[in-house]
């Protein structure tokens, strides 16, 4: 009986997948292939580690370290199916041949509370754990900025209709041993039809702090909508706060600094340079001031998302460079 509603489970699920990529692609795909995983495999993968707490979890889901095939592996555990699951799976699979997506090894579909997603294992988990709670170098900082513009701008460039995140935050990004950043969870993203420059949605998704004013307001998904989020991240990353303070909006207490001339008080003191030097100002001063242009209110005065990744690289390698 249980096998019978498993399979019944698996049916279900495996049409509402398709239903989702054929909808999302519009018949375009170019899915890397993944495994479908038994709910044996998966109870197996993780029965080791039932003793740890989950590695990181919210309403929706929480993710589990577990071992397939005698490889370490990160399982992302749902609490429900849909379309956001779905989705998460279609995108995900189009977007694991680039080295800094989490790449998705394959899924269970038939588990009855929700679908598990099975990814490679970052061992340094994700960036938000280093932020509040580690110092990371500035130069590793800003190595991984760059690879975020990367992934985003790739999402935004390399499918015939564009593919907006919707929730970049330090939550979805994770690091692997040598730090290398991989982006993830794309649940919330939507595409941009063909020849057109935005795209209506009445959900209004995503997470208070990094959230685009032009987006809030209007309904209106753009390719601008990630680069406000990719901004706010890289404020983060640079000066070590939170989003908000208090009473402190990050986005106006760097202004206020930039305006009055004190812009190395932005940056927590504990961020130090590779060597433990102390941080280059202009490096400082170019980062921060690309920050507050993809922050800016109006998205029609922000850069795209590609010429970003292109600036980051430039500072970065001012710091290469640097004797």
């Amino acid at each position: 009986m249980a096998k019978r509603r498993q399979s019944k489970i698996l049916l279900d699920r495996g049409s509402e997948l398709l239903e989702e990529r054929i909808r999302f692609c519009d018949g375009r795909c170019r899915s890397n292939p993944i495994r479908n995983f038994s709910v044996d495999q998966i109870c197996r993968a993780i029965q080791d580690f039932q003793k740890i707490h989950p590695l990181q979890s919210c309403i929706e889901f929480e993710w589990k370290k577990g071992v397939l095939d005698g490889r370490l592996v990160f399982i992302k555990r749902y609490a429900r199916g849909g379309q956001e699951v779905y989705r998460d799976i279609v995108v995900s699979s189009q977007m694991s041949s680039h080295n800094n997506v989490l790449k998705l090894l394959g899924c269970c579909l038939e588990i009855p509370e929700g679908p598990a997603l099975v990814y490679e294992y970052p061992e340094n988990r994700s960036l938000d754990r280093h932020i509040h709670y580690g110092s990371l170098p500035w130069g590793t900082r800003l190595k991984i900025a760059k690879e975020i513009a990367n992934a985003v701008a790739y999402l935004h460039t390399a499918f015939p209709r564009p593919i907006i995140h919707r929730d970049i935050k330090p939550a979805n990004i994770f690091l692997n041993q040598n730090y290398a950043a991989k982006l993830s969870d794309f649940s919330f993203s939507i595409s941009i039809p063909e020849g057109e420059s935005k795209v209506g949605d009445d959900l209004l998704v995503g997470t208070f702090g990094f959230l685009d004013p032009d987006y809030t307001m209007t309904n209106f998904v753009t390719e601008k909508t990630d680069v406000f989020s990719f901004g706010v991240l890289l404020l983060v990353l640079l000066t070590g706060r939170a989003t908000r303070q208090g009473e402190i909006h990050l986005i106006e207490h760097v202004k206020l600094l930039v305006e009055q001339d004190r812009v190395h008080e932005a940056v927590d003191p504990m961020i130090r340079g590779n060597g433990g030097e102390a941080i280059d100002q202009q490096q400082l001063e170019a980062s921060i001031e690309l920050a507050l242009r993809c922050t800016d209110d109006s998205g029609e005065d922000r850069p795209l998302m590609i010429e970003v990744a292109k600036e980051i690289q430039r500072i970065e390698r001012s710091i290469t460079a640097a004797p």
